[in-house]
């Protein structure tokens, strides 16, 4: 339960006090789906802070980075930015760009992803 104490974070009162989540709370939560969704959530999250950073930086510049190599015959694998912009898709943002511009617009689509999104 700790642990999912940690993954969920704390909540916030209407009276704007924060307490820890009960574990009544935490038992309605813990569906698989709910932690997918809070991992997508996160995604997200990481997604809007790593193309809102200088194009100088280090994780940016792996992020764009494109390997030489070619990859073998076959289906080919997701990539980590795949993933994201099909949770993007499914949660029918068109305009991603200009989403991720506005923090707290965004912020309130990351939140919206912890509840909604559709495995």
């Amino acid at each position: 339960m700790s642990v999912l104490r940690r993954i969920y974070g704390p909540t916030k009162e209407k009276d704007g006090t924060w307490r820890i989540k009960l574990n009544e709370e935490l038992n309605r939560l813990t569906g698989n789906k709910n932690i997918i969704n809070y991992i997508k959530a996160q995604r997200l999250a990481w997604f809007k802070h790593v193309h809102r950073m200088p194009d100088n930086s280090m994780v940016k510049k792996v992020y764009r980075w494109s390997p030489a190599l070619t990859r073998s015959l076959g289906r080919s694998k997701n990539k980590w930015e795949d993933d994201v912009k099909s949770d993007i898709t499914r949660m029918k943002i068109a305009n991603w760009k200009d989403c991720i511009r506005n923090r707290i617009k965004w912020k309130k689509l990351v939140e919206k992803a912890k509840t909604s999104l559709k495995l």
